[in-house]
């Protein structure tokens, strides 16, 4: 059975620079923003899209006529953000708003820079306040302003390059809670044990456990110790490298499944060459020195080969 534990719980962060080509449409756009400059697109019923639409929304046809417009406008609706969250425009309060650009039928979605929610009503007229150095982003409008706010002077906007792709960085801040059945698991891999859990009623046996088996929908309470010994199932040999990479290619991601366990789950194989990694092949845990244990699974740094004949196929088929 499962011991009651209390749920573990840590701060996690994930990052990335989220990178995309263009095209012929919005790479004109952001090449317009580099130059202090807004272009919407004119639609088959005449109307000007703002930003603009790659493909016609009543013919689904491309769209090709840029229209320029005006950097200034009127707020038709909007909200107010009393707390602003990490890397939004603006870090004080602000309000959202759909903002018609004159010369634009569309809105334009963008933060308004206001004081206190009674400064902004719909109706209002606001104006972009650019970026002192522009990239070819959205984020060259710093914001939208009050019509009337005496605007800083600034230097006319030289051309610049076409911008073809864009980058933008994502950064995910969030604090996970394990369930009952992962705070046990984690906490036997601070000790050293893999614990399992197996299905009362078809008797598989999951590792990383499950609240509940994915075949027959019923919880799973039975705790099964399994060893750090197996068998690799399917693998990949990466050749590629890239940012962040800790290991020099070429190395073998494989799907390793435990003895007596009814799933595989994925790691790191060392200790051969990479060409020589194949399904079949029994592999056992190195595990880190116990000092650098912790409540993870990074306790294992690697798999190894353990030299005996390969499994069987049919002893692994099921588990691909």
């Amino acid at each position: 059975m499962v011991s009651v534990v209390e749920p573990l719980s840590a701060p996690l962060e994930l990052s990335f620079a989220y990178t995309r080509s263009l095209g012929p449409t919005l790479g004109p756009f952001m090449t317009a923003l580099a130059e202090r400059r807004i272009l919407g697109v004119r639609g088959s019923d005449g109307r000007v899209h703002v930003p603009p639409a790659e493909y016609d929304p009543v013919t689904a046809e491309p769209l090709t006529e840029f229209v320029e417009v005006a950097d200034e406008g009127v707020v038709v609706s909007w909200t107010w953000l009393p707390a602003p969250l990490e890397g939004q425009p603006l870090q004080h309060p602000f309000g959202w708003a759909l903002i018609r650009l004159d010369g634009a039928d569309t809105c334009l979605l963008h933060a308004v820079d206001v004081a206190v929610p009674v400064d902004l009503c719909t109706g209002m007229r606001v104006r972009a306040r650019w970026a002192p150095e522009r990239t070819g982003h959205i984020r060259d409008i710093v914001c939208f302003e009050p019509a009337d706010t005496p605007r800083a002077p600034v230097e006319p906007a030289a051309a610049v390059p076409p911008v073809a792709i864009v980058t933008t960085r994502v950064d995910l801040h969030f604090e996970h809670t394990a369930s009952a059945q992962e705070s046990s698991y984690l906490l036997g891999l601070q000790d050293g044990r893999l614990l399992a859990q197996r299905c009362p009623q078809c008797s598989k046996v999951y590792l990383p456990p499950r609240g509940a088996c994915p075949s027959c929908g019923v919880p799973t309470e039975e705790q099964v110790e399994l060893p750090d010994r197996g068998t690799v199932t399917t693998f990949c040999i990466v050749n590629v490298a890239f940012l962040g990479q800790h290991i020099t290619p070429p190395y073998v991601g494989a799907y390793v499944l435990l003895h007596g366990a009814d799933i595989a789950f994925l790691h790191l194989i060392l200790g051969c060459a990479a060409d020589e990694v194949r399904m079949g092949m029994r592999v056992e845990a190195v595990w880190r020195p116990r000092a650098e244990w912790g409540p993870a699974l990074q306790n294992i740094d690697h798999f190894r080969p353990t030299g005996e004949p390969d499994a069987p196929y049919d002893t692994y088929a099921e588990h691909l």
